[in-house]
């Protein structure tokens, strides 16, 4: 059983575009100090990722959901060239003052940081897109928070073709999800996290909506120990941001292989990990990593 488990017929009205959930400026805060800089995202992580895209001799990266810039600020020392966007400004702020910090280095200087939507990705950096990205990265869960307002998934999969339009042939999609299909058969979420060494989560509360007999909407609950976060004389009280809650969609493994295909094409290599290791090498990851290596054109 899930922690809460709701029911309805329908979906509602559907609405345009992405829901920026940390509109109102305290939940970016929180997001902000809860994940913490560079220096605590887990070295499995950096090294999968900074593998990889050195592996596959990638230079020019495209970061979809760059939030707070702590992945592109990772990829920038490592010496990619970074295009970083977000549909949300509060958390894209974020991103600027790390930038503006350290303009004097050339890699800062050039970061190139602009508001954009997935829905409309391929025509709000048009001028940037060029002749492909090396690789487009969207991770730490990021896809997930793109709802399913249709009830079809035709925004998740035009936002996915989006992304490909953004890949240069032979290049790289890496994109992420929690194993929503445990979350749903087990009703529980795994508090540990691959991508950061938070010292503040306890917990993770889980509820799942469903709609019409399947789940649409899973509510993590993330209980946080904040009491090391905010001082007295801080904007936000600590005693009232304790837990933070952010809404998901809650992809099928196999359904979303199904939509990375649909979008690339069966040329393309698919490649699948749990947790940054090999499936054989886990047996029930927290997160799921598609590795998508786009079709080269026919001569």
């Amino acid at each position: 059983m899930a922690d809460s488990v709701f029911h309805t017929r329908s979906v509602g009205a559907a609405v345009e575009g992405i829901k920026d959930q940390y509109a109102d400026g305290k939940a970016a805060k929180i997001w902000e100090v809860f994940v913490g800089d560079k220096n605590s995202r887990t070295q499995n992580y950096k090294n999968f990722l900074v593998g990889l895209l050195k592996q596959k001799g990638c230079r020019r990266v495209l970061d979809v959901a760059c939030g707070t810039g702590i992945d592109s600020v990772m990829l920038l020392e490592e010496g990619f060239e970074v295009v970083s966007v977000d549909a949300s400004d509060k958390m894209l702020k974020y991103a600027l003052k790390a930038r503006w910090n350290r303009r004097d280095e050339p890699a800062f200087y050039n970061w190139v940081i602009e508001e954009a939507n997935w829905l409309t990705l391929d025509s709000d950096i048009e001028q940037l897109v060029g002749n492909g990205f090396d690789a487009v990265i969207c991770l730490g869960n990021s896809f997930a928070h793109l709802l399913d307002s249709f009830g079809d998934q035709r925004e998740q999969k035009q936002a996915i073709k989006n992304f490909e339009k953004c890949v240069k042939p032979g290049g790289l999609l890496l994109i992420d999800h929690r194993n929503y299909d445990h979350i749903i058969n087990e009703g529980s979420t795994p508090s540990k996290c691959i991508y950061y060494n938070s010292k503040h989560m306890t917990d993770i509360k889980t509820s799942v909506l469903y709609v019409s007999g399947k789940p649409a909407l899973v509510t993590l609950d993330y209980l946080i120990d904040a009491s090391s976060i905010y001082g007295k004389n801080e904007e936000i009280n600590y005693d009232q941001v304790t837990e933070f809650r952010l809404s998901y969609y809650p992809h099928r493994l196999e359904v979303f292989k199904n939509m990375l295909v649909e979008a690339f094409g069966e040329r393309s290599k698919f490649d699948l990990y749990g947790d940054f290791k090999d499936l054989e090498e886990i047996e029930n990851p927290a997160f799921y990593i598609h590795v998508v290596e786009k079709a080269r054109r026919m001569v």
